[in-house]
């Protein structure tokens, strides 16, 4: 068929016949390897996973492909995982908010909220807890850690992140990674991205939420 018609009119045709155009096609190829990579290769940026995504298949927004929304990514992975990685995730999951609920209580005092996949069901094979603290000074947050003898190290903060923390500690809790991002107590009420209390978390171990 293309063989035949003029470049300009494949898109068309493809349309009537129930096809999706071209860019919307090359989205969804660019979501569905940015899943996988994902799943698979413990990346968790989705800017990242999509923009090496869209390089292998050879893709570039300069060809006018729009890259994948974030949404769109994460549909795509919780496909992948309910296709290849069902009761693997399920388990995974369970394990992973049950040593974030605990590790909440610890740190209660530091008003602490579980963020990222293991709160949204996504946590891949080599995913980390996320955990964001509103304490009154970052110190206090580090000195109760070394009072309570559990090790952390320091990690950068990326310059590229709109709301900075103050800083961010990695850690181990239960065999299982960690990061503590560490804001003001005063940006509490301003962060946006889905996040939930101990008391939500463990609502969702109860009903065995996905």
């Amino acid at each position: 068929m293309r063989g035949i018609l003029p470049e300009w009119a494949f898109t068309p045709l493809m349309a009537e016949y129930g096809f999706p155009p071209r860019g919307a096609q090359r989205r969804l190829e660019i979501a569905a390897l940015a899943a996988r990579m994902m799943a698979e290769d413990g990346i968790s940026d989705y800017g990242f996973a999509k923009r090496k995504a869209a390089r292998q298949l050879g893709i570039s927004e300069s060809a006018g492909t729009s890259l994948p929304t974030n949404a769109e990514i994460e549909a795509e992975l919780r496909v992948w995982q309910t296709l290849y990685q069902g009761d693997e995730l399920l388990a995974r999951l369970a394990a992973m908010r049950r040593a974030a609920s605990n590790l909440m209580l610890r740190l209660e005092a530091f008003r602490p909220y579980l963020t990222g996949s293991v709160l949204e069901g996504t946590a891949g094979r080599y995913a980390e807890i996320e955990i964001d603290l509103f304490p009154e000074s970052a110190k206090d947050t580090e000195i109760f850690l070394l009072d309570s003898r559990i090790a952390f190290e320091h990690r950068e903060v990326r310059k590229t992140l709109l709301e900075l923390p103050e800083a961010i500690l990695s850690l181990e809790w239960e065999g299982i990674p960690v990061r503590l991002s560490i804001y003001p107590a005063t940006a509490e009420r301003h962060r946006k991205q889905p996040r939930a209390r101990q008391n939500q978390v463990e609502a969702l171990l109860m009903d065995n939420l996905p």
